[in-house]
């Protein structure tokens, strides 16, 4: 059966509450707001919930969970926008466009975290965020603002590049095949590195398109397997998990066609890796189907209502997809830290110098 080409461009792969008007002048690029700060080792974070979400109308919803705190204090360009309690909902509303909105949430008690907005809105892309801002198992946090995750790169407009590059993108991984990165190269920013880390080459995956939605099931649950255990996919990821170590310095990207396979099980293995939990991870793989929904429906709107019953499982992620994964892990390895340091080439040390530069807390 023949694909459609809108659809093959994407198969391939609160207690407290307090609420301000910020009316702070707009913090130039280089400001101490424009960026993610570092926070001590030492220091705790007593934060075990927080989250930043921009909505259309240009207010963001900070809510959170500091259990060990009274009160909360919510920064914003150089001033208090709001205040709370241990638990707490605040919705800002005034602040200054900007390229990204960072917040300090700055407790009584502990040490800031330092937040904002995990999606970056470009014309061109629907999925780039940031892998950023999730809580570890053991209390500290992934830094914002230094790995990032995305779909295909090729439609970003000239102000989607300056914009990435005001945030510091030194480093574009493409996890396309051949012939994806012929069709549709990558835009890539001035200056930065772009790095070839062919996830699939090799694979028969997607080379024949399922006739059938259990098919289709079938083959998403085989490709996240071949992501774990295929010599192209483990050359790949080896390679990205290395770039990262090595490349404190700049930002980074990776990416695939739709951000949500390749690019999902990239960042899944990563997260895992500097110990979010498993239920975090899942919600972070899942996210996709939101981000990519509008994209999706008009895929499907382009088909016949069987076409769509077969097609909806490539286009979709779900929970079966990102197990089959960990399953592949454990059948293949018996556990994630011999999948990283045989799978991937990633040493104890390796993982010790992941964490010292990604988490903080």
């Amino acid at each position: 059966m023949k694909v459609p080409s809108v659809v093959a461009a994407v198969l391939t792969p609160a207690l407290a509450f307090t609420s301000l008007a910020a009316t702070a002048p707009a913090a130039s690029a280089a400001s101490a707001d424009s960026a993610p700060a570092s926070t001590s080792a030492a220091q705790h974070i007593p934060f075990t919930d927080a989250t930043v979400t921009a909505d259309d109308d240009g207010s963001y919803r900070i809510v959170w969970k500091a259990p060990s705190a009274h009160e909360v204090a919510i920064h914003a360009n150089g001033r208090v926008v709001a205040r709370g309690g241990a638990e707490g909902e605040a919705t800002v509303r005034g602040l200054p466009a900007a390229d990204r909105q960072w917040f300090n949430l700055v407790p009584d008690r502990g040490a800031p975290l330092r937040l904002a907005d995990r999606l970056i809105k470009l014309e061109g892309t629907v999925n780039f965020r940031d892998v950023g801002g999730y809580r570890t198992r053991e209390g500290q946090w992934v830094k914002m603002g230094e790995i990032y995750r995305s779909d295909a790169l090729d439609k970003l407009t000239d102000a989607d590049l300056a914009k990435l590059h005001r945030l510091g993108i030194g480093t574009d991984y493409d996890l396309r095949m051949k012939s994806e990165r012929a069709s549709a190269p990558d835009r890539v920013l001035a200056g930065a590195t772009y790095v070839v880390a062919d996830v699939l080459a090799g694979s028969a995956t997607f080379t024949t398109m399922p006739t059938s939605e259990d098919a289709a099931v079938r083959m998403m649950v085989d490709s996240e397997k071949f992501m774990v255990s295929g010599d192209s996919a483990r050359a790949a990821y080896g390679q990205v998990f290395a770039g990262i170590a090595n490349d404190d310095a700049r930002a980074v990207v990776f990416h695939c066609t739709a951000g949500k396979d390749r690019t999902g099980w990239s960042n899944a293995a990563l997260l895992t890796a500097l110990g979010v939990p498993r239920g975090t991870v899942m919600a972070d793989y899942l996210a996709s189907n939101d981000y990519r929904a509008a994209a999706n429906q008009a895929a499907l709107d382009h088909l016949t209502s069987e076409q769509a019953k077969i097609y909806k499982p490539l286009l979709d992620v779900r929970p079966e997809y990102l197990n089959s994964g960990f399953d592949e892990v454990q059948e293949k390895y018996g556990s994630f830290n011999s999948y990283l340091k045989q799978g991937l080439g990633i040493d104890a040390g390796d993982l010790r110098e992941l964490k010292q530069d990604l988490l903080v807390g």
